[in-house]
Parts: structure tokens; sequence; C-alpha cells
């Protein structure tokens, strides 16, 4: 049975991408695989309007000032990473839409698809500035890692799988989960773009 390691993310998380790329140098440096189980997180759910459109005067405890310290944490792990970014933040991109295609593949296709597909909806954000909450975008992402466009218009269309979602949102905040990402391995967990040492603590107990 290949290990793996459950990581607690959303796609308009910053970290999360600067997170992944942590995680990709610890799993490269590993002699055996190391999987991702991937959990959906919902940055978006009291902001949300019934269009998708993300209402920023919903009050959430995050001012200028936050963002501005989060602009500044994410270019210094820019640099520690070495990682190129359009962005520093996706204010105005709701992930749903990504993460229902992404979760409809996890669930149906082999693990390299959904992981070949989870890479190109992070870079599409994160390095090309692309929407991935719009469904064109997403059909050119899936078609991108070999795809049919009538996943992504399924998964869009499927209430079953909407509410399925929701109940992974749900389990995560039940769980604890507060903040992504959030890296756990056998009851112990990270939570942050942390090091690639901090990842190899984590799992390897070293």
């Amino acid at each position: 049975m290949t290990d793996a390691i459950t990581v607690y993310s959303d796609y308009v998380c910053p970290f999360c991408y600067l997170g992944r790329e942590s995680l990709s140098r610890y799993q490269a440096g590993r002699e055996e695989s190391l999987e991702i189980d991937w959990h959906p997180f919902d940055l978006r759910s009291n902001k949300r309007r019934p269009d998708g459109s993300i209402d920023h005067s919903v009050d959430d405890g995050k001012d200028d000032e936050y963002f501005e310290q989060a602009k500044e944490n994410v270019r210094r792990l820019q640099e520690r990473y070495d990682v190129e970014m359009t962005l520093e933040t996706a204010m105005e991109v709701d992930s749903l839409p990504a993460q229902l295609v992404s979760y409809r593949v996890k669930q149906a296709e082999p693990y390299e698809t959904w992981l070949a597909l989870d890479e190109a909806l992070l870079a599409a954000l994160w390095t090309d500035g692309r929407d991935i909450g719009d469904a064109d975008v997403l059909v050119d992402i899936a078609e991108e890692v070999g795809l049919d466009a009538a996943v992504v218009h399924e998964a869009l269309a499927d209430e079953d799988l909407r509410a399925a979602l929701t109940e992974r949102f749900d389990a995560a905040r039940e769980t604890g989960v507060t903040g992504v990402p959030t890296f756990t391995y056998e009851g112990y967990a990270a939570r942050g773009a942390v090091p690639p040492e901090q990842l190899e603590r984590l799992v390897e107990g070293t």
C-alpha cells in the first residue's frame, strides 16, 4: 500500500500553492513514494453570493493590515522556495467550481489523473493568473491533462456532488481544521506552507 499524506487545501489559498511546492521538494527526496490524499476546504463559504461572486462586505475579521501581511509572507516564501507567481492573492476568484471538478476526478479517475489536474489547477491560477472559477477555463485545463470536457460540465451540474463536497468542507472543520494548508499524518498535523524538513519530521518523526 502506498504511503499518503493528507492535505487540506483550497485552490485560492496562495499558501496552499507554496505549501505544495514544499511538499514536492520533500517528496522528491524520499526513496518511497508519498501520495497526496487531498481534502477540500472552503475559504469562501461565508462570502460567496449565489452567483459565485465574492461579497467582500462580509466581516470575516481580515482587514487590510491582515492582507498586507499575507502578501508580505507570500513574497517571502516565493523567494525561499524560488517560485514564480503571477498573483499574490486571488480575492475575486471562487474556487468552488474547480473543487467540484477536482473532487469528481479524485473519486472517479486514477490518482495520477487527479494529481495532474490538481497541479494544473494550481498552476493555472497562481502561475498563469487564470480564473479557475470559470467553466471555460476549467474545460481548457481538463483537456490539457487528457480529460474530456464532459467531466467538467457534469461535475458543475451535479447537485449530489455539490452536496457531497459541502459535507467534506463541514467534515474538515469538524476535524479541527481552521486554516489551510494543513498537512496531517497519523494523527499529527502541520499548518501552513511549512518547509520540507518540517514535513519530513511530520511523516518520519525525525
